[in-house]
């Protein structure tokens, strides 16, 4: 894997939220480069501004103040539409409660994004090919519910891949899963890495976040602390 140009460029990122009379600063003028290739650890405690800073990455909010370039482009001001047209097509998420559809088969599942892009070529076989990829190839036609948690955590990173993002945000990916699965789990996002997926992770476990390569750490809304991670784990 070759770690390349900048892909994520932050400067100077505040947010602030209002409550009533009172402000609270999620977000203090966090600065940060992200290269594209890289696979980074995000960890915290709760209220640290790790999620914050996550939403803002992932252009599901905006910042109250400092600028944001991703692949080039300012995107700390786009408008909403703007901003969900970049999610679809150069972000892809993994979340810690997988969020799938019960009714619909891993297949169509996987498939979702795909749905909100017009011109995509093929859906199924790219479907089929990146649940090959995360080792689901026989299990295309079954049902969330008929999976195992490891299973459907891998369905959702297949979720997040099929629209060939540039950068994969996970946010507590092996929350819900035993410490074995988790590792099975993190492994396969290190495969990712390997093969040039840029991988980004929030999470409160260091044994997790020692398979990225590097390990940013945040404490009140700051970046306190990097390290470089354990990828051997």
């Amino acid at each position: 894997m070759t770690v390349s140009s900048a892909l994520i460029e932050v400067a100077s990122l505040s947010k602030v939220y209002r409550l009533g009379t009172s402000e609270v600063h999620a977000l203090r003028g966090v600065s940060l480069r992200i290269a594209e290739g890289e696979f980074v650890a995000l960890m915290g405690p709760s209220g640290s501004g790790k999620s914050t800073l996550m939403h803002l990455l992932g252009c599901l909010d905006t910042p109250t103040s400092g600028t944001y370039t991703l692949e080039g482009r300012s995107v700390s001001r786009l408008s909403g539409r703007d901003r969900a047209g970049i999610r679809n097509s150069r972000i892809g998420f993994i979340f810690q409660s997988f969020n799938l559809l019960p009714a619909l088969s891993v297949a169509d599942n996987v498939a979702l994004p795909l749905l909100y892009r017009r011109g995509t070529k093929s859906p199924r076989s790219r479907v089929e090919d990146v649940l090959g990829l995360v080792g689901l190839g026989d299990r295309a036609h079954h049902r969330p519910a008929e999976l195992s948690g490891g299973e459907r955590q891998r369905v959702a990173i297949a979720r997040a891949l099929v629209a060939n993002p540039a950068i994969i945000l996970a946010d507590e990916p092996t929350g819900n899963l035993d410490s074995a699965t988790g590792d099975d789990i993190m492994r396969v996002l290190g495969g990712l890495n390997e093969a040039g997926r840029t991988v980004l992770i929030v999470t409160h476990d260091a044994q997790i976040a020692g398979h990225a390569r590097r390990v940013l750490h945040m404490r009140d809304g700051e970046l306190v602390r990097e390290d470089s991670g354990d990828v051997s784990a």
